[in-house]
């Protein structure tokens, strides 16, 4: 059950396998439902995510319903409705479990006390935030200078498993295209 995730700590740090089990104790873990909602917009985010199985989706809703998709989290990766978590307020955004999921969390003061009890932590919390800030910037970056074919060529390139796991309309409003345009992109490729 843990595998992923002590993959993914040794990957960032040095890390014992004392330092592991203790990390993976303060975790509570728990199974979202497919479209299951864990965060609603204007609640504040209490909790960060390491998701072991399945997706999870950021996003945005106007006020005439339709949504935007500003982040997803796949399989291996922590995050959450990052400015909410952070600064301790009204979240933006909801998140939503995509499929059926597995998932680690920590609340927020747990979060903040990882630093004092494992040193590595702030290397492994650094990485997340370099990859997860990188991965944002490339997002935005695509949306204002690449055409639809060109942002579905980079998607394929960096997460090709996100296209085939995850329903179109979702990888659609990813990419900010309709529907009908993924499917000709698909049928290309």
């Amino acid at each position: 059950m843990y595998q992923l995730l002590e993959e993914y700590l040794r990957k960032h740090a040095a890390i014992s396998d004392q330092e592991i089990a203790a990390f993976c104790n303060r975790l509570k873990s728990k199974k979202a439902k497919r479209g299951e909602i864990l965060l609603e917009a204007g609640d504040i985010c209490r909790y960060v995510y390491f998701v072991s199985k399945g997706c999870l989706r950021v996003y945005l809703m106007d006020k005439d319903g339709r949504e935007s998709t500003r982040m997803l989290i796949p399989e291996g990766w922590f995050g959450t409705a990052f400015p909410s978590f952070i600064l301790q307020e009204p979240s933006q955004a909801f998140i939503q479990s995509i499929g059926a999921s597995e998932l680690f969390y920590l609340n927020y003061k747990e979060f903040r006390s990882l630093s004092d009890i494992f040193p590595a932590w702030g290397k492994i919390y650094l990485t997340n935030l370099e990859q997860s800030y990188i991965a944002s910037i490339k997002r935005i970056e695509s949306l204002i200078t690449m055409n639809a074919k060109e942002r579905y060529a980079l998607l394929m390139e960096d997460n090709p498993d996100l296209i085939q796991k995850l329903p179109s309309k979702i990888i659609a409003d990813y990419l900010g295209i309709s529907q009908e345009t993924l499917s000709r992109l698909k049928s290309k490729v």
